[in-house]
């Protein structure tokens, strides 16, 4: 399994970037979940986004500005984020999580919200 994530750099406050995560080795439509997890400097890696079968949902602090999104068709998933704040600045992680074992992540696309 191979996740590769895009998009990041650098942006101002108030700022968009759309992350894109590209994978291989497995496939989104079947996996129980994907979605985005963010580690910010000296903070653990916490939940950002996630998709499930029927559901979406977000972590309260980016609720109406990112939105997670994914073209099975081209087995990528996305990341809009708009509205950005120096508190987004992170590595963003693309996460699959296959219906039976552990989950996988990618290596993490750095953004960093400043100005």
């Amino acid at each position: 399994v191979r996740l590769v994530e895009s998009g990041g750099g650098l942006v101002q406050p108030g700022g968009s970037l759309r992350l894109s995560c590209a994978a291989s080795g497995i496939t989104f439509r079947n996996a129980y979940a994907v979605g985005w997890d963010r580690q910010a400097p000296g903070e653990q890696r916490g939940l950002v986004a996630r998709i499930y079968s029927d559901t979406t949902n977000y972590a309260d602090s980016v609720k109406g500005r990112f939105t997670i999104s994914r073209d099975n068709t081209k087995n990528t998933l996305y990341l809009q984020m708009n509205s950005l704040k120096p508190e987004d600045t992170a590595v963003y992680y693309c996460i699959v999580v296959p219906t039976y074992g552990n989950p996988y992540w990618g290596q993490g696309t750095r953004v960093t919200v400043s100005s």
